[in-house]
């Protein structure tokens, strides 16, 4: 029975503890298949774990971390919940969650009550069509989101600061705004909060009762609140692993969790010569935090070892287009290196956007215009990247189904300059940004520029993509490539075409341009134009 569920675990990189250790090992122990997903190198990791890495889950190159403490809690909430989505008869369980007996479960859900207000994730099974699960992934798509759940004083200052171009991001908040407080409150919501199991199951160790795990003299306290029904022991990890390492980096002997390191084959002795990282006596993290502060070159005096050089912080656009599954992030062109230089001071206002070409597919790849739509990758980047912005997409596919209070859909089809103009006189505000990244044809890309770069207002960017290739199914022979196009302007400021009319109407929209550059493709120099920029005075 025990075989039936696996067992999903993260841990980003880096060596685990004989805390980490333990608890992993004890589902392997207990009979479960466990994977250990992970993003960079992992080490001491038990005999029977699999290490499969987190891209097969979740692509995604910027991990959001807790403000104030600096821990994956969030991103590791928001891992659990596509998990669950995509893998069929998973249990989540934190590498602080102790395996006593098999995990098991009629329905697919499995969590219980930490307190009489919380129902904990720490172990989280849910059906892969819960609603709850689906509520939990939408809420997830918006960093700067305002809980629902909030007391509505809360909702209102958050309100005011988002409407003040400073809005909330959920690094800030409180802990467990996306982990306890948002699967307490959707499951409530559902109904699915009748499946929580009794305190005592999972969570019989309270927070505050975390020390007797490790003191010999709690050991008794410990054995009565783990009652026969009792399948895992929440050890709060990274409280309990502090205070380990202030009273000398081991349990106390006779502790309870020293019994439970011997019992699977892990006494901490020999273990605690391995690179095991617990957190460093108090004493000791002071004074690394004053020898931070004095400057690396200090810290480089004072050590042989120098200063290792700090984390870059990841575009975070590219980690949206990741996410989400764009082709304009790290895994393909790397659009968002140059987006997000451009875009960013935008970020926080309300302006109206606009990208032309939603999908990757249709007539351009030999593909009806008809073809099924089932996804927005890019609009919902836009969306979470541009909060206040007023979202617009062109397409000659459908995408009516999409529904955002903040996104708007116009069917269009680019070798028609009428209907382009028709689309763009219904857009408010003004697009201040528009990103034509549609069929990829010479005149699509002209058309398009002729009747929205004229509407747009001072200050705004016109992007063209993929500039180096165009369809065999609608490029027209004879028609200037808009790279070409654009680079005569840079070089005689006119604009050369084989059409004198295209000429003219190009060459008349001279004095409303600021600017303009052609960046090569994956901004090497030598490589082919790739896209275009033009600002408009």
């Amino acid at each position: 029975m025990s075989r039936e569920y696996e067992i999903g675990m993260l841990w980003v990189e880096g060596p685990l503890s004989y805390i980490e250790g333990l608890c992993a090992k004890s589902f392997v122990d207990a009979g479960h298949a466990v994977k250990l997903y992970h993003y960079g190198e992992v080490s001491n990791v038990p005999d029977g774990v699999e290490c499969v890495h987190g891209n097969e889950i979740l692509q995604i190159d910027r991990f959001i971390r807790h403000g104030r403490t600096g821990s994956f809690a969030l991103f590791s909430d928001v891992f659990r919940y596509h998990l669950l989505a995509k893998r069929d008869r998973v249990i989540w369980a934190d590498l602080d969650a102790y395996c006593r007996r098999p995990f098991h479960s009629d329905t697919g859900h499995f969590f219980g009550w930490e307190s009489p207000r919380h129902i904990n994730g720490g172990v989280l099974g849910l059906p892969r069509d819960s609603e709850a699960l689906g509520a939990l992934l939408e809420m997830t798509r918006d960093e700067y989101g305002i809980p629902e759940w909030f007391r509505p004083e809360e909702r209102d200052a958050l309100a005011r600061l988002r409407d003040a171009g400073t809005p909330m991001h959920v690094s800030e908040m409180d802990w467990g705004v996306w982990g306890p407080h948002a699967l307490t409150h959707y499951l409530h919501k559902t109904g699915e909060a009748r499946h929580a199991l009794p305190r005592e199951v999972l969570y019989p160790v309270g927070f505050g009762d975390r020390r007797k795990l490790v003191r010999a003299a709690g050991h008794d306290k410990i054995a009565a609140q783990v009652r026969p029904e009792t399948v895992s022991i929440h050890f709060y990890g990274r409280r309990i692993k502090r205070f380990i390492g202030n009273h000398g980096g081991v349990p106390e002997p006779g502790s309870y969790l020293d019994a439970l390191l011997r019992q699977h084959g892990m006494a901490p002795e020999p273990v605690i010569d391995k690179p095991a990282p617990l957190p460093a006596p108090a004493k000791k993290r002071r004074a690394a935090a004053m020898v931070e502060e004095t400057g690396a070159a200090v810290a480089a005096q004072a050590s042989p070892v120098a200063a290792s050089a700090p984390t870059p912080v990841a575009n975070p656009l590219t980690a949206l287009a990741d996410r989400y599954g764009s082709d304009k992030g790290s895994a393909k062109h790397r659009y968002t290196e140059l987006y997000h230089m451009l875009f960013n001071p935008f970020r926080r206002r309300r302006i109206g956007f606009l990208e032309m070409g939603l999908l990757i597919g249709g007539p351009e790849h030999g593909e009806s215009a008809d073809r099924p739509t089932a996804d927005l990758p890019s609009v919902r980047m836009w969306l979470d990247y541009f909060p206040k912005a007023r979202v617009h997409g062109l397409d000659v596919s459908d995408f009516s189904w999409f529904e955002h209070e903040r996104f708007t859909f116009h069917r269009c089809d680019m070798g028609d300059r009428s209907q382009i103009a028709r689309a763009v006189a219904g857009i408010d505000p003004a697009p201040m940004i528009v990103v034509d990244d549609a069929s990829h044809a010479s005149h699509h890309q002209q058309n398009a520029f002729l009747e929205v770069f004229p509407k747009m207002p001072s200050g705004g960017l016109y992007v063209i993509e993929d500039l180096r290739w165009q369809p065999k199914t609608y490029e027209q022979a004879g028609i200037t490539k808009t790279a070409d196009l654009f680079r005569s302007y840079l070089d005689t400021r006119r604009f050369a075409h084989s059409d004198p009319g295209v000429a003219a109407e190009f060459d008349a929209l001279i004095p409303a341009i600021a600017g303009c550059m052609l960046v090569p493709a994956f901004y090497q120099k030598g490589r082919k134009d790739q896209v275009a920029v033009v600002h408009k005075l």
